[in-house]
């Protein structure tokens, strides 16, 4: 999977409105080493543009697929995803309010986080709507699976109203900045977003590597966990707020990239089996993998214009949710109308 993932960068890298041979990717690399300029446009646009936007494509695949891992094996079931808990609606609305009244924000504040205003209010809108589901879902130090995707889908309906709410109040130009960013994007990759969203995204993973035979432990139980010497209650607050940082971060750069953190994970657990500490690896690549492949779709499909990554991502991972949802059970009639 490793050697996959080269290979599919590679690919990514060369592909594209503008086609980037090997030659000009490893003489624009030679060039940075020596502290000189690139020497045409195709090694600027490796080392300024494409570059930047396949890292943080992988790297943000890995962490969505990762948050899905640790989201269900915490509460160990297979249908549970990070945007079930509200960091993904909330993420939408922070940065629809700074599309909308950036104006109003004041030429200081703009001027203090700069290219980073969208994703300051990003990141803190998703924060603030994830502690709202876990401190509502929460009873009694304790969060139960349902309680907390109850509470998600109230929280989330009530962040997408506002955004739709914002949306109806945007010109033109500020509502097709909100759509766009609601369904995913990497073309704004810069250096600076691909440094901070890798290294949130490392602290997590290698905590989650760390957890790997504690997760493993919970698949017992939660009390059968206790007796083996995991402290659940702890773990489960460890792993919420890591999740909740590294989501909130990657959605922040790079808009709402739905079900990922879901398909990923499943697909992983049917091939490795549920075993944490080769299910993680797998995930961290394959989510990797799966994310640069449906980028470079969205590249190429209709090149040279692009379609925004949320759409291939959602086309692909409702039908396989909607095969979870009935692999489990929770289509099938309860009562009703025949």
């Amino acid at each position: 999977m490793g050697l996959l993932l080269l290979l599919v960068l590679l690919a990514a890298i060369a592909s594209g409105a503008v086609a980037i041979g090997v030659d000009d990717m490893g003489g624009a690399i030679n060039n940075w080493l020596q502290g000189q300029k690139p020497s045409n446009i195709y090694q600027g646009v490796f080392l300024q543009i494409r570059l930047p936007r396949v890292l943080l494509c992988a790297v943000t695949g890995a962490i969505l697929s990762v948050s899905g891992v640790l989201m269900q094996g915490l509460f160990r079931n297979p249908i549970v995803e990070p945007g079930l808990v509200g960091t993904s609606a909330g993420a939408a609305l922070g940065a629809s309010f700074v599309f909308v009244f950036a104006g109003v924000l004041g030429s200081q504040i703009q001027a203090i986080f700069g290219p980073f205003l969208v994703p300051f209010f990003a990141f803190l809108g998703g924060l603030l709507a994830s502690l709202l589901v876990f401190s509502l879902a929460s009873s009694h130090q304790k969060i139960s699976v349902t309680s907390l995707l109850l509470v998600g889908v109230a929280v989330n309906a009530v962040a997408l109203s506002g955004t739709g709410f914002l949306s109806y109040l945007a010109r033109d130009p500020q509502a097709r900045s909100i759509s766009f960013w609601n369904l995913g994007t990497f073309s704004g990759a810069t250096w600076m977003q691909v440094w901070l969203v890798s290294a949130m995204g490392l602290l997590g993973i290698l905590f989650s590597l760390v957890k790997a035979k504690h997760l493993n432990a919970l698949l017992l139980g939660e009390d059968e966990a206790d007796y083996l010497g995991v402290d659940t209650k702890k773990m489960q607050k460890q792993i919420l707020l890591i999740n909740t940082a590294m989501v909130a971060v990657a959605t922040a750069f790079v808009g709402v990239i739905a079900f990922m953190g879901l398909i990923v994970p499943h697909i992983m657990r049917i091939l490795f089996g549920s075993n944490h500490r080769v299910l993680i690896p797998a995930t961290i690549l394959a989510g990797a993998i799966l994310l640069s492949l449906a980028d470079l779709g969205a590249r190429l499909i209709l090149a040279p214009a692009e379609i925004p990554i949320g759409i291939i991502t959602s086309l692909v991972g409702a039908p396989i949710y909607i095969f979870l949802l009935r692999s489990q059970g929770l289509l099938e009639k309860g009562g009703g109308y025949d």
